[in-house]
């Protein structure tokens, strides 16, 4: 049922895009992004976790972009994430660093000044993990994650500036993993347990190149 929700989300950002006006002059950018990101993990049975005292990470990558509609394009990046929780009644912390590829439909208004949402699915791959203070009853959330592959959808909000430097852009991004990192069969402990992140990224891309005249 995720993956049925997620290919019908994915289809109506990639409609959505296709419905809109073409550029005149297509727009392609490449940068680079870092960020910090706060992140737990929804758990069921639940975990005692605070969205006070949440775990915090760092994330950076690479970013692609192409604008080729008016008022839309497509978002292609390659990240670096620290994500994990923190265990408010043992004070344990967990840190899981993934490799992420998010997919999402870029949504802008405005010119030189722009506001922009992006929306769209996400896959990744659990490069390592690690751990403080582990407690001496070790439970089941202890142990090495069951599972590697991640995947999920991601959305944003932000502001982008363009300038004969290149394009600053802030933006403020929520991603959810429909992947659990434990073993969900019903003879296992966990019933859910997915990653989640709030996270504030600083971009800079430069534009390569443009497609077509501009209109004036």
């Amino acid at each position: 049922m995720k993956r049925f929700l997620l290919g019908i989300f994915s289809l109506c950002c990639a409609l959505s895009l296709m419905a809109q006006p073409r550029l005149a002059e297509k727009e392609y950018y490449v940068g680079a992004q870092a960020g910090v990101l706060a992140s737990m993990v929804r758990f069921s049975p639940s975990v005692a976790q605070s969205a006070l005292n949440p775990y915090l990470g760092t994330t950076a990558g690479l970013v692609f972009r192409y604008s080729g509609h008016k008022c839309c394009g497509l978002q292609v990046e390659v990240n670096y994430m620290q994500r994990g929780w923190h265990e408010t009644d043992t004070d344990y912390r967990r840190e899981l660093n993934y490799l992420e590829l998010p997919f999402l439909t870029h949504i802008y208004f405005g010119r030189k000044f722009r506001g922009f949402v992006n929306l769209g699915p996400q896959i990744g791959i659990l490069v390592n993990e690690q751990h403080q203070g582990m407690p001496a009853d070790k439970k089941t959330q202890h142990y090495a994650a069951d599972t590697r592959f991640d995947w999920g959808v991601a959305g944003g909000l932000g502001a982008m500036y363009r300038s004969v430097a290149g394009v600053w852009q802030l933006e403020v991004r929520f991603n959810y993993s429909f992947g659990d990192i434990f073993s969900n069969h019903k003879t296992d402990y966990f019933a859910n347990s997915n990653p989640m992140n709030l996270s504030l990224n600083l971009a800079w891309m430069w534009q390569i190149r443009k497609d077509g005249h501009s209109k004036k």
